[in-house]
């Protein structure tokens, strides 16, 4: 990460850019004057980014949102020319662009509010993706848009028996077509850089597609220490205190989804586990002896178990369950978590 803003790290313009299918709105802001240099639209093709290419000097920093398939023709094309590319959170973002320009939101307005973020505060470099973790990553996306059409239509035959047969045909197709997806899934995980997905599978709970999406993520992603990748996964602790008042403790919520929710699903499925000493079953025990709700102990259950696959990556180990889990020195205990919905 930057230590510093842009403007502070001697950078001269910014160009922000928002991102549609369609058009790429741009915006180049002077750091020194916060003067709008030059403004327009362009096409979102190979001819309109060669336009933005072209636009100013290679030293000129580029900020733009992560919107998948649309951005990424737009950062590969800025990477190829060396330049810089910085990657604007989301959720931060639209506050701070509703912070900015509070009556009116366009994409020209959002663009010049992108490059005025990008001066403000230190950014991430936007992630450079291997081919095969793209590839992944959109088998992954059509895997779980399969399951979520499965569970449906599962539920929609207990209900409605006249429908059942061509029901069942539409969910045996479907089961036919995740099989296949399953299959794609573990052929990718077979690339170096993708190797890790068998190590993280020996971790109690963690499954092939857990496994086969935390690689993506750590191919992808740096994480210095185990507490940045609980942020990024938006299972840090968010805390609301002022004063006397004491708010209640939360998941920030704050990173990425689907991991998060993912690894929720692993917590869940280490208490299915008849094995008497797994050490993810017994720290859930523990989290409830103190108290918490199933949800919240599940929630730390799945925050110790994304420490863990960062510890295996990270250091390149293999699963030892006497290592996995000791309970926290009485001087740092792990913080208490109110009930999550």
């Amino acid at each position: 990460m930057l230590c510093k803003g842009a403007a502070a790290q001697g950078v001269r313009a910014m160009l922000g850019i928002d991102v549609s299918k369609a058009t790429l709105a741009y915006s180049l802001l002077a750091a020194g004057t916060q003067q709008v240099v030059a403004a327009g639209q362009v096409p979102n093709t190979p001819a309109g980014i060669a336009q933005l290419a072209a636009l100013a000097p290679a030293e000129h920093p580029w900020v733009l949102e992560p919107t998948g398939v649309y951005s990424r023709a737009v950062v590969q094309r800025a990477q190829q020319d060396g330049r810089t590319v910085l990657l604007a959170p989301p959720k931060e973002a639209k506050a701070f662009l509703a912070v900015l320009h509070p009556r009116a939101k366009t994409d020209r307005l959002d663009s010049q509010g992108l490059a005025h973020y990008a001066l403000a505060l230190p950014l991430r470099p936007f992630p450079v993706k291997a081919e095969s973790v793209v590839q992944l990553e959109q088998l992954l996306a059509a895997r779980k848009g399969l399951s979520e059409s499965l569970a449906q239509l599962t539920q929609q035959r207990q209900v409605l028996p006249y429908a059942a047969a061509p029901l069942a045909a539409a969910i045996a197709a479907l089961r036919a077509q995740q099989r296949e997806l399953d299959a794609q899934i573990a052929q990718l995980c077979q690339q170096p850089e993708l190797a890790i997905a068998h190590t993280l599978r020996q971790v109690p709970g963690i499954g092939p597609v857990t496994a086969a999406a935390l690689a993506a993520c750590f191919a992808s992603h740096t994480f210095t220490h185990p507490d940045q990748f609980v942020a990024y996964l938006g299972l840090d602790v968010r805390v609301r205190d002022s004063g006397a008042y004491v708010g209640r403790r939360r998941l920030s919520k704050r990173g990425q989804p689907e991991l998060r929710r993912l690894l929720y699903l692993c917590a869940q499925a280490n208490l299915r586990r008849r094995d008497p000493d797994n050490p993810f079953k017994l720290q859930y025990e523990r989290e409830r002896a103190k108290g918490l709700s199933s949800t919240a102990a599940l929630n730390a259950v799945a925050r110790k178990l994304a420490r863990t696959a960062w510890s295996l990556v990270t250091h390149g180990t293999q699963y030892d369950p006497e290592r996995v889990h000791h309970p926290p020195h009485p001087s740092m205990p792990d913080p208490p978590l109110d009930n999550q919905p």
